[in-house]
């Protein structure tokens, strides 16, 4: 390309800023620009288009092919390179500045150009809790400001922190660096009042453009919604983006805020509403066919940042049904487990107890709360990182609970204060602190152990600046980062579960009964970033709490990988519908938020099905080891052949009746809390016997050790003896239920097919066995030794300590036939899309049926 072609290309960028791309061209033509330099500029736009459509992150599902007009910063920007400057002097990585121009860069792309003559476009983007959300829609707005947006209206959450926190940041970001382009409708302390005069701010003798930070408030968004309907003469021409903040939290299906935003949007001839949330469960269950919020034209799945603490790391997950049980990971050994006995001393057993209520500092609580003092005296010996250092205690949403925290926590305070000076009160905090540090190694996280000895003389200063703060709408204490470091021990309840950040939160004490996944995730405010001191983090919970929040990392991964594989097959948002697996124990949100929600098809078909949930008393478990034993001997009686492997701990029973299965799954116990569901399977393998003849024959596979020392062997029928495995289970304080994670390797899926199976990947064992058994289902029994110690590596495990030995199960089914009848599992919900007309696209153009 010659210089002046460039200088050409430049021209018709910054023609963009007033017209739309075709308008663009349009008044080169006018200039006398020849056609192969308008076509050259036409196929480099359509190149950078390309190039923003297809970056790799963020992940995009779009309905249809919106047009990208928006091709990346400009010379003449003022807003973007401000926050990129200031995010470089924060010490963010060139990557990481790199990674959040990618990904706005894209978002932008997806909106509508400001002097189109009318939109009203609706998209999500789908984060990560505390993973810079904030930063993420601020240069958004910069980027829109940069090419003509008017007016930003943020709406901050719910509660008066997090929207002053939300309009401190945009200041910060926005305005300050370029004040002569901003006017602001609210300010730190203010949120909205109508202003006098829309014309100061709406007539075309202002150019500035326009923010307004509000509260997700009814009486506060009736006011911005006349105020906007007087100043309709003005808004004709001016260009809206509405950023929702915590999108899920008061805006879905609620009688008051979701017709208001619908309201303030439909006076806004050019408005664009971008959606953000962690948790999107509600989002995706809206009516899609509904005069609502649903994100009809895009969601963007960002990607998780590099060093997040999020739901997956610190906890762990179940692995998906196209994964390798063995590379899924347990998390980081963070989490401490609070005795079920302990939470009626920090947590009200009813509603009547809650004005006498008085907290008791159990064992655990104590512990917590001086590990976060010997934590943060560390972290004054490092001397990097961010300078606050925060304790969460969150059990109970009620001020009165809350308020009386306050005088036992300050007791403990002082009497530790005193009892510096005491050597076994030394010597206790000592073996606490060498007990962690050897439990988290610092070096895995690129940190140096900071030896106790090295602390101590930080903890006087510590428990002198420690501050008990109750954050909550009854107290006025409150958080204040903005005056110094800060050392606080923070009890509250709603204030501090949404979006409001908790700078330096390193110990978290946590027993909140929550029943959703969203109120849940998004009370998790010790994910995010901790730089400087990712190895001391800390959160005490129940062992409960802590398996709703290894099921809410499954549930995310999965949501996220639908949304990945949507995007590779063409779906759209209006034709596609994220599945959320269920939970025995929780609601995916509120049930007014899920009214328009469906159970969603999801069949045993092509499925892996495995156990790993037990109780661990002898009763239960001998009954399914007398349920296994008749199986294996029916199985030897009626199968067509017997594969015996015993140098591999394996044998078959191949083409064995179905009916000896279904007898099995009627007799053996599930835990309540497995996945699996014995009347559900035992049903569907009926139906379909009945429906097409498939599953009518299976194979049994038993899997243990090689048989060796007769004390370490298990005996399923005559002949039939192999050695048990281990499995231990993830540390809990509950004496009669074991969680073991995994079961099934990858491996034991393929035990019943010919050839070399060992290093096929999930989908060519499912293609194999699609060939091989199209109709034969597979039951693999495990015999899992009581005792099974943990691994050397496994450093969140514990013994399994059953009373007696532990039968587990997996179930491999083959992929439905054309013809099949299936009985859907009913575990997953997802949005309604029945009421949802889409309108074919028109190819006689590309037929040549018309010029």
């Amino acid at each position: 390309m010659t210089d002046e072609f460039d200088g050409m290309y430049d021209t018709f960028k910054a023609l963009l800023d007033t017209f739309t791309p075709a308008d663009a061209i349009k008044r080169l033509e006018q200039f006398g620009i020849g056609p192969d330099v308008i076509q050259g500029i036409r196929d480099r736009h359509e190149q950078e288009a390309i190039r923003v459509r297809e970056l790799e992150e963020p992940r995009v599902v779009e309905n249809g092919a919106r047009e990208t007009w928006y091709t990346g910063v400009q010379s003449k920007d003022k807003c973007w390179p401000a926050i990129s400057s200031l995010l470089s002097k924060d010490g963010w990585s060139e990557q990481a500045v790199k990674s959040l121009d990618d990904s706005t860069y894209r978002i932008m792309s997806l909106l509508d150009h400001p002097r189109e003559r009318s939109f009203s476009t609706r998209g999500l983007v789908v984060g990560y809790v505390q993973s810079g959300k904030t930063t993420n829609f601020t240069s958004v707005m910069a980027k829109a400001a940069d090419r003509g947006y008017k007016l930003f209206i943020v709406l901050a959450g719910v509660h008066n922190g997090l929207r002053r926190q939300t309009q401190a940041r945009l200041v910060q970001q926005l305005v300050e660096p370029n004040p002569t382009s901003w006017s602001q409708l609210t300010g730190l302390d203010k949120d909205f009042t109508p202003q006098e005069n829309p014309a100061s701010y709406f007539g075309k003798s202002n150019k500035t453009h326009v923010l307004c930070v509000v509260k997700k408030n009814a009486t506060v968004l009736r006011k911005l919604e006349r105020w906007l309907d007087q100043a309709s003469e003005y808004l004709q021409d001016c260009p809206a983006l509405i950023i929702d903040d915590e999108a899920d939290q008061a805006t879905v299906a609620t009688s008051s805020i979701n017709p208001l935003i619908l309201k303030i949007m439909k006076s806004l001839p050019k408005c664009a509403y971008l959606g953000y949330t962690a948790s999107p469960f509600a989002n995706l269950l809206i009516d899609p066919s509904a005069q609502d919020l649903y994100p009809k034209d895009f969601i963007v799945n960002l990607p998780k940042p590099d060093r997040h603490f999020g739901t997956e790391v610190l906890f762990g997950r179940y692995a998906l049904d196209d994964e390798d049980p063995e590379q899924v990971d347990d998390g980081y050994d963070m989490i401490r487990s609070i005795p079920t006995e302990d939470v009626p001393y920090v947590r009200p057993a009813t509603k009547a107890d809650v004005e006498d209520f008085e907290p008791v500092i159990t064992d655990t609580l104590r512990e917590a709360v001086e590990y976060f003092w010997l934590a943060t005296a560390a972290r004054r010996v490092r001397g990097s990182g961010n300078p606050h250092n925060t304790m969460l205690i969150h059990t109970s949403v009620n001020t009165v609970v809350h308020n009386s925290f306050e005088r036992p926590l300050v007791h403990l305070r002082d009497r530790s204060e005193k009892a510096l000076a005491d050597p076994e009160f030394v010597a206790r905090l000592r073996e606490l602190w060498d007990h962690e540090t050897a439990r988290v190694a610092a070096e895995d996280f690129h940190e140096t152990k900071v030896e106790f000895d090295q602390l101590f003389p930080e903890l006087a200063g510590v428990l002198k600046n420690c501050r008990i703060i109750m954050d909550n709408s009854s107290s006025d204490a409150r958080l204040d980062y903005e005056n110094g470091p800060v050392v606080a021990i923070a009890v509250g309840g709603n204030t501090l579960s949404r979006g409001l950040t908790l700078e330096g939160l390193s110990v978290s004490y946590f027993v909140r009964s929550v029943s959703a996944y969203d109120t849940l995730l998004q009370m998790g405010r010790w994910f995010g970033f901790r730089n400087g001191y990712a190895d001391l983090p800390r959160i005490w919970m129940t062992d409960e709490l802590s398996e709703w929040f290894r099921h809410i990392a499954t549930v995310e991964a999965e949501m996220r990988r639908d949304i990945d594989l949507y995007m590779t097959e063409n779906e759209t948002p209006l034709t596609f519908a994220v599945r959320l697996r269920t939970h025995p124990a929780m609601r995916v949100t509120a049930a007014a938020k899920m009214k328009d929600a469906v159970v969603a098809a999801s069949s045993y078909g092509g499925r892996r099905i495995q156990t790993h949930c037990f109780h661990t008393g002898a009763d239960w478990l001998n009954g399914n080891l007398a349920a296994a034993r008749t199986l294996v001997a029916a199985a030897k009686t009626h199968s067509v052949r017997i594969e015996e492997r015993p140098d591999d701990g394996r044998y078959i029973f191949r083409d064995v009746p179905h009916d000896l299965v279904t007898d099995f799954l009627s007799s053996y116990q599930f835990h309540e809390k497995s996945e699996a569901d014995g009347e559900l399977l035992t049903g569907y393998i009926k139906k379909r016997v009945r429906a097409a003849g498939a599953l009518g024959r299976w194979n049994i596979a038993v899997v243990g050790q090689p048989e060796g020392a007769e004390d370490q062997t298990l005996t399923f029928a005559y002949g039939i003896t192999v050695g048990r495995i281990s499995r231990s289970r993830v540390t809990t304080t509950s004496p009669d239920f074991a969680d073991i994670k995994t079961l099934m390797s990858r491996r034991d899926a393929a035990v019943d097919l010919a050839g070399d199976t060992e290093k096929l990947t999930e989908e060519q064992i499912k293609a194999e066995r699609q060939r091989q058994f199209p109709n034969h289902g597979l039951l693999v029994l495990y015999p899992i030794d009581k005792v099974s110690p943990p691994g050397a590596s496994r450093q969140q495990r514990e013994p399994l300590n059953a009373e007696e030995h532990v039968i587990g199960i997996g179930l491999v089914f083959p992929t439905p036939g054309n013809g099949d009848s299936t009985v859907e599992k009913r575990v997953y919900i997802s949005a309604d899309l029945s009421g949802v007309q889409i309108e074919d696209e028109d190819y006689s153009l590309l037929d040549g049926e018309a010029a």
